[in-house]
């Protein structure tokens, strides 16, 4: 959510998006692979 979003802007934490319907990404992210976008500073 937004909120979400915002705390991690002014904290300068990393985040990560992607789609959770495509089979095995979720362990992906997890295993620190590169899948969806990475938003940071």
């Amino acid at each position: 959510d937004a909120a979400a979003i915002v705390l991690c802007r002014d904290n300068n934490i990393p985040l990560r998006v992607f789609n959770l319907h495509n089979p095995g990404d979720l362990p992906r992210v997890v295993r620190g692979e590169n899948v969806g976008t990475l938003v940071s500073n």
